[in-house]
């Protein structure tokens, strides 16, 4: 049994979590939260207050050491963004966010020129502007490209500061459509493709790696550092705790919705490719077959337009007036790429409606309740599709995440699917973080074994669909 850090970044915010599981259960204390953004350099480019993170995260790990002896350490965050290591191991600033627009241009000639049949079938990955592929050409460049000795993604590139350690974990890896889902290595046959260069890319690990113990940092030096699953979804997927796995699916719910599979192999046939199939890897050998949804984060944007208007309400009330407003019917494709750049998206959602024939929303309750009936009736397509394409009957949805929290939607989401949902854990990827970490020290002896005993300890509550053909009604409207 031991005391197990998490920390665990997300693409809005940050927290800390010292995990006890001295008493045979897993109990979670988040020591620390923090909140972050991209933020526009002199050159104008959206970029990661980097300097902030690793400062909110080291108060972090204080607070959680403070609290007694500890076991280990592991680090996940979002996919696709990295940093460049120069020649002398130091970082080479800025760290660019994903949802700046220099991959637009750049996208659209390497697959042109690549084709999407060559890079899909090795990588097995979603066709997304914001890929590391597609993030690394635009850089192709830029002096730090060139003068960069190393690249490392976020969660290594965190490890490196507190370790010194230079390689990069493989669940993460392969969210960058650079690596080979079947080889589980680099795909330097596309590296050379692309004109980039081999050398700037880590030897890489797996999740259990000892990485190395923390140095140079004072009172937290000697803390063991673990390599967990490092892309913040593989971490909530290993905290999943599935009874019947061939039959259920998991949707990770937060900035961004993720709906997938757990799988023992990438699935890229034509038919993945047509759909946009992802597949990253995952903990233990395994694939997450999956799609990327454009999530809560919508709502985050009206929210965030809102309060620049002088209009603050937190997201109780906005969810209370979502469920009065239940008259609203008007849905759109939150994946349509108009919601994807931080803009006026209450303003977004009424244009895009009204050019399609229907209502604009008229207050919170309604652009709320639009979000979720889209997000919802998005689930449901996508379910079908990952039907479709690996064969099996999903029954079950187990919500992850902020938005396992949502009666609401996690309503709406049984309706439109026609599945049960079983909400929770709220801390998947903390939880799952802890799993790996708590594998390495020989607590479990594997994944099977770690959710068991994670599923023992937990209360979840379940969805079954109730109102399913008014919804289905509304996914024939235009979107």
């Amino acid at each position: 049994m031991g005391r197990y850090i998490a920390v665990d970044l997300g693409a809005t915010s940050g927290r800390v979590a010292l995990v006890d599981t001295s008493k045979g259960d897993f109990h979670v204390n988040v020591v620390h939260r923090f909140l972050h953004e991209p933020v526009k350099n002199a050159e104008g480019m959206l970029v990661w207050n980097w300097e902030r993170i690793v400062d909110q995260s080291l108060i972090g790990i204080r607070k959680a050491a403070d609290l007694g002896p500890v076991t280990s350490l592991a680090v996940d965050s979002w996919a696709v963004d990295y940093g460049f290591l120069g020649s002398k191991g130091e970082l080479l600033p800025p760290v660019v966010s994903y949802r700046d627009l220099r991959t637009g241009k750049t996208f659209a000639e390497v697959i042109q020129s690549v084709g999407k049949e060559r890079i899909y079938e090795t990588t097995g990955i979603q066709f997304l502007p914001l890929n590391t592929l597609y993030q690394l050409v635009a850089a192709k460049d830029d002096a730090n490209y060139l003068a960069a000795k190393k690249f490392l993604l976020l969660p290594d590139l965190l490890n490196n500061l507190l370790t010194g350690s230079t390689s990069t974990e493989i669940t993460n890896a392969s969210t960058t459509q650079l690596l080979n889902g079947h080889t589980r290595k680099w795909d330097f046959d596309l590296i050379s493709q692309l004109g980039l260069r081999k050398e700037i890319f880590p030897a890489l690990h797996e999740p259990g790696t000892m990485l190395g113990r923390i140095t140079g940092l004072g009172d937290l030096d000697g803390i063991q550092v673990v390599a967990v699953g490092s892309h913040d979804t593989a971490s909530a997927v290993a905290g999943v705790p599935f009874s019947k796995s061939n039959s259920e699916a998991y949707l990770s719910s937060g900035t961004w919705s993720l709906l997938g599979i757990e799988s023992e192999k990438p699935f890229t046939s034509p038919a993945a490719l047509a759909a946009n199939i992802t597949n990253e890897l995952g903990v233990e050998g395994t694939v997450r077959t999956l799609k990327n949804i454009t999530g809560l984060w919508i709502l985050e944007e009206c929210r965030r337009t809102w309060r620049a208007k002088g209009i603050e309400v937190e997201m109780p009330e906005l969810i209370s007036m979502a469920e009065l407003a239940t008259e609203f019917t008007s849905v759109f494709d939150p994946n349509d790429p108009i919601f994807a750049a931080p803009v006026d998206m209450p303003n977004r959602i009424a244009s895009f409606l009204t050019q399609r024939g229907q209502k604009a929303p008229e207050n919170l309750g309604e652009y709320t309740r639009s979000i979720f009936l889209s997000l919802a009736l998005a689930y449901k397509r996508t379910l079908e599709e990952l039907e479709q394409v690996t064969g099996r009957t999903i029954t079950t949805i187990n919500t992850l995440g902020g938005g396992s929290q949502i009666d609401l939607l996690n309503q709406l989401t049984a309706d439109a699917t026609g599945r049960e949902v079983i909400a929770g854990p709220t801390e998947a990827t903390l939880l799952g973080n802890v799993i790996m970490q708590a594998i390495a020290a020989r607590e479990f002896a594997n994944l099977d074994e770690a959710r068991t005993a994670l599923r023992a300890g937990l209360s979840r509550k379940r969805y079954v669909p109730e109102n399913s053909m008014d919804l289905l009604k509304m996914d024939q409207m235009p979107s």
